[in-house]
């Protein structure tokens, strides 16, 4: 039986938001106090591909902060991506700690397709 799940991606595993880091070859998290425009915001740090400012994970509230000037100082696909590959890398811990095996497929639109196999460790 298969089912579709739409997510809503909250930060909250540093061991995940490494992992998803390291899928996309960015830096290690930092954690520590972040300078962004006009604030500070102290945090799990993640600087992206041409962006300006870093975004900023609060793991507490699972809040991402940045600020990328609507676009100007940076894209949001490499956000998303960060989301993605978080989501996808906090699944497969998830599904491991259960004893489940996964199985994953990156789609033609850019998704990712994961297959959990109830009772198969891999």
């Amino acid at each position: 039986m298969s089912h579709v799940v739409r997510i809503r991606t909250e930060v909250r595993d540093v061991g995940a938001l490494r992992l998803a880091a390291a899928r996309l070859s960015l830096p290690s998290p930092q954690y520590g106090k972040v300078r962004l425009f006009s604030a500070e915001q102290t945090g799990w740090s993640v600087p992206l591909t041409n962006w300006r400012y870093p975004v900023v994970f609060d793991t507490g509230s699972g809040e991402a902060h940045f600020d990328n000037y609507q676009g100007r100082w940076g894209e949001q696909r490499y956000l998303d991506q960060l989301l993605q590959a978080y989501a996808v890398e906090k699944a497969k811990i998830e599904a491991r700690k259960q004893g489940h095996s996964v199985r994953e497929q990156a789609l033609a639109d850019g998704s990712i397709k994961l297959t959990v196999q109830v009772g198969g460790a891999a």
